[in-house]
């Protein structure tokens, strides 16, 4: 062997036991660290989330909660870092307010405080009111309208024109992007499986809650769910019966025809009418001429004699013992031709 290659083996194997002896050295100061520490790092933040799902209206209860690292300094607005800052009094309980999710964390917005009940004025923004309408399984959007969407709130009603009496029915758009605040007796969001309902409740406005009350008395009142997303204040006007037109298609259609075709097939339908009433008055003015003109030429047609056409041969007829034979022989011609 080599001197080299025992070299080599030498080195490395001074540098193994360096680097075995190193990593003990660290590893024995940090369990000395922790010692002194109490087993827990000083730096070391918790934040508490929920370790079972919640519900509207459930009790918050030691079980459904757990603690786990923060290390950020930054934390969600309304947190907790300890499940006893949670939990509160046994006397005073706190009540989940929206649905929570396994890991979520537990914000005070979605819970009550100390010995509230959970209810939905509790659900209810500052200055915001709950108004409840009837609805079925058309007006209602067949049931997809579930807590936390975002509807607008249409009204069919009958206009009496003053002047002249007569009635016209409009739709109008009466309310847009109204909160859902329940369907029915639920309040669940989370709860996303349709069902026909017969009421639903909004989070309005003072001045909403009395045009929503108004509308009901005077017309229908129907909802048009919104995107998730749509947040925007979209410009309306009222929709009546002459606005029922043939459709986009039909606008479509009258658009790219209006390029001349129009123009000709109305010419030849004008060229058509005016045979027509030429030739009717023609017939007028001759059924109402005066007697003594002559109206009607009658034209008789000479018909010539159908003279017979002489045969040229003639038949013979020979009999014998048994039979009877026929023979044709031509005419003999007269001297004259």
């Amino acid at each position: 062997m080599r001197f080299s290659t025992i070299l080599s083996l030498a080195i490395a194997f001074v540098l193994a036991i360096a680097a075995v002896f190193a990593t003990r050295t660290y590893l024995a100061g940090e369990r000395a660290r922790l010692a002194a520490n109490g087993g827990v790092k000083q730096s070391e933040k918790t934040l508490v989330v929920a370790a079972k799902a919640m519900r509207f209206g459930d009790r918050v209860r030691p079980e459904n909660l757990k603690a786990i690292p923060w290390p950020s300094d930054e934390r969600p607005d309304g947190s907790f870092d300890a499940i006893q800052a949670v939990l509160g009094d046994k006397d005073e309980p706190r009540y989940a307010m929206e649905a929570i999710d396994p890991g979520e964390p537990v914000l005070t917005s979605k819970i009550t405080g100390a010995g509230e009940r959970a209810t939905l004025s509790a659900a209810l923004d500052q200055g915001m009111k709950a108004v409840s309408i009837r609805v079925n399984d058309v007006l209602g959007v067949a049931g997809f309208v579930r807590p936390s969407d975002r509807v607008d709130v249409l009204l069919t009603r009958v206009i009496r024109d003053p002047k002249n009496g007569n009635e016209q029915t409009s739709v109008d758009v009466l309310l847009q992007g109204v909160k859902v605040l329940a369907v029915d007796q639920t309040a669940d969001e989370r709860k996303d499986e349709p069902s026909v309902v017969k009421t639903v409740t909004f989070e309005v406005t003072t001045d909403e809650a009395q045009r929503l009350t108004l509308g009901t008395n005077i017309g229908t009142l129907s909802l048009a769910l919104r995107n998730i997303a749509s947040a925007s204040v979209e410009q309306t006007r009222p929709v009546t019966v002459a606005d029922l037109g043939g459709g986009p298609m039909a606008a479509e259609f009258t658009q790219n025809a209006d390029d001349g075709r129009l123009d000709l097939i109305e010419g030849m339908v004008r060229k058509v009418g005016e045979d027509l009433n030429g030739r009717i008055n023609s017939v007028e003015s001759k059924l109402n001429a005066p007697k003594g003109e002559k109206q009607v030429q009658i034209v008789e047609r000479s018909v010539e004699p159908v003279l017979q056409v002489e045969p040229k041969w003639a038949t013979v007829g020979v009999w014998s013992a048994t039979k009877r034979d026929e023979y044709r022989v031509g005419q003999i011609q007269e001297l004259g031709n």
